[in-house]
């Protein structure tokens, strides 16, 4: 008994120790930064598809639209979206006087207001813009920019890849200020806002922006 006893008190007594003398450094030094290792992600395995370096957006009005219809309140009806391919800036020099490849988008030029297929917009209701009407339905729309101004053209000629413009199918033309922005853009965005009387269709990239004002 007398053994155990001897044992259990020089172990009580190591624990001890050791309790003390840690404490000291922990009180005496600084932290030691603990350094974990980078660790790097997963490449995602797919062999069917490539990735698109101009992914597939669609921008909705009202914006919260899609999340009060998984919510199962779509009270507020959708009045306008629009589908198109994002590009990225990648350091590129986007708009500008001279041609590709010194500038991706050559001034006075057509543009598809994207990249891939042709930017298509909807209205689920009839809309003003600029002053004129336009009926409910689905529309290309295109742009001519300038360093001042855009050319914004509503087209019938649906479903086309790239841009060839039928000018012959052209509905609606109206013209938008242009302005520089402060900062760079990288990714192509088009978005809706609500404004005063219906929403405001931003477009922007790189330093450039534009905006259609929709009345509804």
């Amino acid at each position: 008994m007398l053994k155990h006893t001897t044992t259990y008190g020089v172990i009580i007594t190591l624990i001890a120790c050791c309790f003390t003398s840690c404490t000291s450094i922990s009180n005496n030094k600084a932290p030691v930064e603990i350094t974990r290792p980078v660790i790097e992600p997963a490449k995602t395995y797919n062999p069917y598809v490539t990735v698109d370096v101009s992914p597939l957006d669609i921008s909705y009005y009202p914006v919260n639209y899609p999340t009060q219809l998984m919510n199962g309140n779509d009270s507020a009806a959708l009045l306008a979206r629009v589908i198109y391919s994002r590009p990225q800036k990648n350091g590129r020099t986007i708009f500008g006087n001279e041609a590709p490849p010194k500038c991706v988008q050559q001034y006075g030029n057509y543009w598809r207001l994207g990249a891939n297929e042709a930017t298509e917009i909807e209205f689920f209701k009839a809309v003003t813009i600029a002053g004129k009407k336009m009926a409910k339905g689905r529309y290309v729309i295109y742009c001519i920019p300038f360093e001042n101004k855009w050319t914004i053209v509503f087209n019938s000629n649906l479903y086309s890849w790239g841009l060839h413009p039928d000018t012959t199918k052209d509905l609606v033309t109206v013209d938008i200020p242009a302005e520089k922005t402060d900062k760079i853009i990288e990714y192509f965005t088009m978005v809706f806002q609500e404004s005063p009387t219906g929403a405001n269709l931003i477009m922007a990239w790189d330093n450039a922006k534009a905006v259609l004002p929709i009345s509804f």
